[in-house]
């Protein structure tokens, strides 16, 4: 059984307890972080941090614990749970106020902090990403802060279902006739050996392993363009990848039935993934 960390706790998962008037179940009034584990060692560590403190700055939510105890929480999850390659999935919310009401409760309200692991062998050695997967397109119908790592997940659940439906694997959500980002990544597309992916702003998620990978893709002397891409600018591409901290750099071979480029992984993508995982393992905490 794992060992979870709840309010200050390391506690078995089964003894693991939330008010039901905590007011991430009640509003999805919560932000999230989960960072990879490699070789027992914490990816991007500092990265998700800061934007769990953006998020919570948003949100007007104070950190429930300084940064150096956060991190000390992950490695003990990590060794406790004997993590060589999995994640740390992190979630604050505003807490358990009283009683249910939309308005904020007071200070004197402490913040939930819950974290657990989730083991993943063969992580870097994805069957995925040999084989490149396959998206469908749907429209975004998110709140328009996706800048904000939030826990309301419900449509992008829904998108996951939409595409497995479909027989795909993932989907790339579209609005006024642009790509913003998948269900739980970012979008990316090649074409020409320009890397193009959508420009930040409150559309999409500032993804951590998106900055990681573009800026890796920079010091490799790969051309950058950040912008609003089409399905139809995709679909004529040369490749197409997507990026997150639990698939890191994966081939995207398909969208909306039509294969892109050859219907196999790039060398790009494949270049970019390999760098990835080789800086990410160096700098891992």
């Amino acid at each position: 059984m794992r060992t979870v960390y709840v309010n200050g706790q390391f506690v078995p998962e089964g003894e693991a307890k939330v008010s039901v008037f905590d007011r991430g179940f009640l509003f999805a009034d919560g932000v999230y972080e989960v960072t990879s584990v490699l070789g027992g060692k914490l990816i991007d560590f500092a990265g998700h941090a800061a934007r769990l403190r953006r998020s919570l700055g948003e949100l007007e939510m104070r950190m429930p614990v300084e940064e150096d105890e956060l991190l000390d929480i992950h490695r003990e999850l990590v060794r406790i749970n004997e993590i060589d390659e999995g994640m740390v999935y992190l979630q604050v919310t505003r807490g358990a106020a009283a009683d249910r009401d939309f308005a904020y409760p007071g200070e004197e309200v402490e913040p939930t902090l819950v974290l657990f692991t989730q083991s993943k062998p063969g992580l870097a050695d994805s069957p995925a990403a040999r084989a490149g997967i396959k998206v469908i397109s749907i429209p975004d119908a998110r709140w328009g802060r996706r800048d904000i790592k939030t826990v309301q997940l419900l449509y992008p659940s829904m998108g996951k279902m939409m595409a497995k439906a479909a027989g795909a694997d993932d989907a790339w959500m579209v609005e006024d006739g642009a790509v913003t980002e998948g269900t739980s990544n970012n979008a990316y597309i090649v074409k020409d050996g320009t890397i193009v992916t959508r420009q930040l702003g409150t559309e999409i998620l500032h993804g951590i392993t998106r900055a990681a990978v573009l800026r890796f893709a920079r010091e490799a002397q790969m051309k950058v363009e950040e912008r609003a891409f089409t399905i139809e600018e995709a679909q004529a591409a040369d490749e197409a990848f997507i990026t997150s901290a639990s698939t890191f750099v994966l081939p995207v071979v398909e969208i909306d039935g039509t294969a892109i480029g050859a219907g196999a992984p790039g060398p790009v993508a494949k270049r970019l993934r390999e760098i990835y995982l080789e800086e990410s393992r160096k700098a891992g905490i």
